[in-house]
């Protein structure tokens, strides 16, 4: 994965333990600011011992830290330089969800060998989306129901989402929302 994956990570962290806690995670794990390019490309096995480790910290399970990240992943592209693409993307939650991958294909040109998952949306009536996630990164579904947990914050919506239908490398979610205008 992409070093801005790392950064995002470092500033979850910090923000809540601080950066004591963040130079510990370091340590332990032998890393430095060369892991943290936001344009480099690391090893998925180096992302997922940050993220578990990250997990023990914030006395969370790897799959509760993974929804937070996904969450907290949503916020922190809205303030960084990736601010004007998110909101490029869609005003509502509905088109956002429906542009994802035009978005993966704006990032895709900036990071060519960024590995990106697919996103397609099934369903779109008012209220309820369906939304088919496809990757070949296995075990980060629980990112991504973070993810669309973050763009129903960002736009000011609630609801539920659930996992309809789970395979090898694609998972439907089922999101039924309101806006709360």
């Amino acid at each position: 994965m992409y070093g801005m994956i790392h950064r995002a990570m470092r500033n979850m962290v910090h923000d809540e333990l601080g950066e004591e806690a963040w130079l510990a995670l370091e340590q332990k794990l032998k890393i430095g600011p060369m892991d943290l390019l936001t344009g480099k490309v690391y090893d998925d096995a180096l992302t997922l011992e940050i993220i578990t480790e990250a997990a023990a910290m914030l006395n969370l399970t790897v799959e509760k830290c993974l929804i937070e990240f996904g969450r907290y992943w949503i916020r922190y592209t809205d303030q960084g330089s990736l601010a004007s693409v998110m909101n490029f993307t869609g005003q509502n939650l509905a088109n956002f969800i429906k542009n994802l991958d035009r978005l993966h294909l704006a990032v895709g040109a900036a990071m060519p060998d960024a590995r990106l998952p697919s996103f397609s949306t099934l369903c779109n009536d008012p209220g309820h989306i369906v939304v088919e996630y496809r990757s070949e990164r296995v075990g980060l579904e629980p990112f991504v129901m973070g993810l669309l947990q973050g763009l129903m914050d960002r736009f000011h919506a609630r609801g539920d989402i659930e996992v309809a239908t789970r395979g090898e490398q694609c998972v439907i979610f089922d999101i039924r929302y309101q806006d709360r205008g």
